[in-house]
């Protein structure tokens, strides 16, 4: 089963396609204006093409959902819904905060994802990798999606944990002043096409994805445009 996932809930955006537990092909892009401007070149003339593929072969679609960029998640769903219509294969909706959480899953401290929200807030959750069936390590998340301040989320960590995303460029100075040696810092790791793909592979082989209709975006908090009617 090969899988693309679309990643555009930030500024820099991705796709990739796998299969199993294998990368086929990947892309990052940073568009400063939007990322219409490159997302459907990038799956026919990048990612395909280095697959080896043609778009019939893929056999589902894994978009990111959120949160983070309205706009960019809006392009990224309008998109992979568009490709999941025409091509008549299941589509699922994975949170950007799962799949930045993905890439530690195999640690056995709390992991901390945090995105920035502006206003001086952040998106995020916490988890836990845990042992699955098999063998397999799977993702935990312990709490609701959240947009809190990050001395409110420092308040609720009582153990070690490692905090990734872009909010820790900003935000890692008070983290390490709070928690200190409980905390860890990873500042590599951003919202991936290729985690993407992976967590939405593992919900179309549990039988999941397919109504268009039921993959909606997580903002967490309403857009501007929303705030400012009231």
């Amino acid at each position: 089963m090969k899988i693309l996932g679309i990643e555009t809930s930030t500024s820099i955006g991705s796709v990739a396609i796998v299969s199993s537990n294998s990368l086929l092909a990947t892309y990052t892009c940073q568009d400063r204006l939007t990322h219409a401007s490159w997302l459907m070149e990038a799956i026919d003339k990048k990612v395909l093409l280095d697959a080896g593929l043609d778009i019939n072969d893929i056999n589902g679609i894994s978009v990111s959902i959120g949160p983070g960029s309205f706009t960019g998640i809006r392009i990224g769903m309008a998109v992979g819904k568009g490709l999941a219509q025409s091509l008549n294969i299941p589509i699922v909706g994975i949170s950007t905060l799962d799949g930045l959480a993905y890439n530690l899953v195999y640690t056995k401290d709390l992991i901390c994802p945090i995105i920035d929200a502006k206003r001086k807030e952040v998106y995020t959750a916490l988890y836990r990798g845990q042992r699955g069936e098999g063998g397999r390590e799977r993702l935990i998340r312990l709490t609701d999606y959240l947009v809190i301040t990050p001395s409110e989320l420092l308040s609720m960590i009582k153990e070690k944990v490692i905090f990734l995303g872009d909010g820790v460029e900003i935000y890692g100075p008070l983290i390490k002043g709070i928690l200190r040696d409980r905390a860890s810092i990873i500042k590599d790791y951003l919202p991936s096409a290729e985690n993407i793909a992976y967590l939405g592979l593992k919900e179309i082989q549990n039988g999941k994805g397919g109504d268009l209709f039921s993959i909606s975006p997580l903002y967490i908090r309403p857009p501007d445009a929303e705030i400012k009617m009231g």
